[in-house]
């Protein structure tokens, strides 16, 4: 049995020489009629620790592969594919060797963890819930009782609710669009999960903000795209750099988050906006604009967004009504060129055959009601209070020598620690003092920053939480 782990790998090496041995008794190379070498045995020849082996043999007898018996040693199973005996298949191998990736265990690591009710949330990219407009939705149920059919829906979404997405984006955000090029999706993440599965291929080359949620994302791995990065300043991304990129590289697709951008709060200025327009139709670099943040402007300046500067139809828009009435409700949409919008509704039919009719029903009914327009000027209030408390917080914890970036809207502060600190580590040790935030290097390429969102933490809780992170710091010290 030759075999050498290796240990630059990210799997564990049990895991390894586990299916080492599998293989060789799929292929028939290791004979049933021999035992498999001891575990000392074993271990010594691959150089690794006993608990090693027995960790890769427990492994295989979990799945059937291999039975042991005590006081004689390990055996292949003879009765793999018996009648008497079921193989269990081997679910740990399918779970790693699927091609669409999973969240980074942080990111998995941090939502596990702040769904403990003892955690102080700083982290979910959410809403409180004393944000969402519950009376208004009370009401919308009781005086407006649904009497629609609960069938397969138009394939690009409800129309009633297309039609009121056309006349709303119309007036905050100056888009003139027809309801036929919308798309309803399930919140923006389902968009830029269709965008990159239908309108890219392996090997193509995008360009995203650094740092940007988009960075944090697998599915730009999942499907073999080369990711290249444009720093983010308080103005957003400079468009030499994307001339610079493109000349190096040729961009199929941009990636951008001109309002209030995840994580920074930056706000790109609106000469940087008509530039990077004139560089897309030069160089005929589709845009893909995510708008979350837009209408949370505390000073009620909406954009103006790239899509209602658009001439040449080479943006394509995305938003939702996650981050301004609720993440649950799931309902975002993606407005674009007609063909792609089909493109994306065909492809959309084969996930899930539509959108649900019902939060579609209530999401046109509260987004076409005068009540949507006092909630975001409720919201807005509400946030930039949030916001400030949270700076003043820091502020009193750091002596007023905080440097942090002050966002004029969106619900998240993008910090920067003033010493050398592991993020990872102070991240485990401020969760164990019960708050949770998100180290700046999942967003990006930089160290030394940390997102602390604003939007998900209660009033009562925001000072408690970054007083939290304070002695969590300190232990660094």
């Amino acid at each position: 049995m030759e075999f050498t782990p290796d240990s630059s790998s990210k799997k564990p090496i049990y895991k390894q020489i586990a299916e080492f041995i599998e293989q060789g008794i799929s292929s028939g190379e290791l004979s049933p009629d021999v035992p498999l070498p001891s575990e000392r045995t074993l271990a010594k020849k691959i150089n690794v620790n006993r608990s090693t082996i027995v960790a890769a043999y427990d492994e295989l007898q979990s799945i059937g592969l291999v039975v042991r018996k005590k006081g004689s040693g390990t055996y292949i199973n003879t009765d793999i594919w018996g009648i008497s005996h079921k193989r269990v298949p081997n679910w740990g191998r399918y779970v790693e060797d699927g091609s669409f990736l999973p969240n980074l265990p942080l990111v998995q690591k941090i939502r596990t963890e702040t769904q403990k009710n003892e955690r102080i949330n700083l982290a979910s990219g959410e809403l409180a819930s004393d944000l969402f407009p519950a009376d208004q939705f009370r009401s919308i149920l009781v005086k407006h009782p649904f009497n629609g059919h609960l069938g397969y829906d138009h394939p690009q979404g409800n129309e009633l609710l297309r039609e009121t997405i056309s006349h709303h984006v119309e007036d905050y955000k100056n888009i003139c669009i027809s309801p036929d090029s919308i798309l309803i999706t399930s919140g923006a993440q389902q968009a830029l999960h269709l965008i990159v599965q239908c309108l890219l291929k392996p090997g193509d080359t995008v360009a995203i903000e650094n740092p940007s949620y988009a960075y944090s994302l697998p599915i730009f791995q999942s499907a073999g795209l080369r990711i290249l990065l444009l720093p983010v300043d308080k103005y957003g991304v400079n468009p030499d750099d994307i001339i610079e990129l493109q000349k190096k590289h040729r961009i199929r697709m941009l990636f951008l988050n001109p309002d209030h951008q995840n994580p920074t709060g930056a706000k790109m200025s609106v000469s940087r906006r008509k530039r990077i327009l004139d560089i897309s139709s030069e160089y005929g670099i589709p845009i893909i604009e995510d708008d979350p943040y837009s209408l949370t402007s505390f000073d009620g300046k909406i954009g103006p967004c790239l899509k209602s500067m658009d001439d040449s139809g080479n943006v394509v828009y995305i938003s939702s009504l996650s981050k301004i009435v609720a993440s649950g409700l799931r309902i975002g949409w993606i407005i674009g060129p007609q063909k792609v919008i089909e493109r994306l509704a065909d492809a959309k039919q084969q996930v899930d055959f539509g959108h649900s009719v019902f939060p579609q029903w209530v999401a046109n009914e509260f987004l076409g009601s005068p009540q949507f327009g006092k909630h975001i000027l409720m919201l807005r209030k509400h946030l930039q209070e949030r916001r400030d408390l949270m700076i003043s917080s820091l502020l009193k914890v750091s002596n007023n020598e905080t440097d942090v970036f002050v966002p004029e809207g969106g619900i998240h502060l993008w910090y920067k620690l003033n010493e050398p600190v592991d993020e990872y580590r102070l991240l485990d040790e401020a969760m164990k003092k019960g708050v949770a935030f998100v180290p700046g290097s999942i967003f990006g390429s930089e160290k030394g920053y940390i997102r602390f969102s604003y939007g998900r933490g209660q009033k009562h809780s925001i000072e408690e939480g970054i007083s939290r992170f304070a002695s969590a710091l300190k232990s660094f010290a």
